[in-house]
């Protein structure tokens, strides 16, 4: 019964608080308008979504997304100062195979997304067996270093909430 009333949870509060962020304000009626639209959409669209993907640890996933914000951040700063400071000449664009070890299709877009949300790289192409992803990488001296640093950062935080 409570799976009918509440078929998303994590829905459901991303809603109220995004209702409660676009209104600009926290009043008693907009905090219930928001319950009341994060209640209904879910229930409207629940037929949209029969496989939904499994969070197990939402936890994780709220500070996988702190930690992206504040890389989005620092990214943002390091893009700006190679713009401002560094020659097209010394800049060294970069092509970066990922080899993924996650499977599902939702945790391979959110490290798609992720990437492509972080300045200086962009998510290009995933392979056809969902076992790579290229990468575009604005300035990077080691591709390499690109690679494991989004593997280690990134995908084994990934696998850690959706498998």
């Amino acid at each position: 019964m409570l799976s009918r009333l509440l078929p998303h949870p994590m829905l459901t509060a991303i809603l109220a608080i995004a209702w409660c962020l676009l209104v600009n304000e926290i009043k008693l009626g907009t905090v219930v308008f928001g319950i009341i639209l994060g209640l209904l959409i879910p229930i409207a669209t629940a037929a949209y979504w029969p496989d939904r993907p499994p969070v197990a640890k939402p936890a994780k996933l709220v500070g996988y997304l702190i930690m992206v914000l504040w890389d989005i951040l620092v990214a943002n700063v390091v893009v700006a100062m190679i713009v401002l400071f560094k020659s097209n000449k010394n800049m060294r664009p970069a092509w970066v195979v990922i080899p993924l070890e996650l499977r599902t299709p939702e945790a391979i877009t959110m490290l798609a997304g992720t990437i492509t949300l972080t300045p200086g790289t962009v998510s290009a192409d995933v392979s056809e067996d969902g076992k790579a992803l290229l990468v575009h990488a604005l300035d990077a001296a080691n591709p390499d270093e690109v690679r494991d640093d989004i593997k280690q950062r990134y995908e084994r935080r990934l696998k850690e909430i959706f498998e």
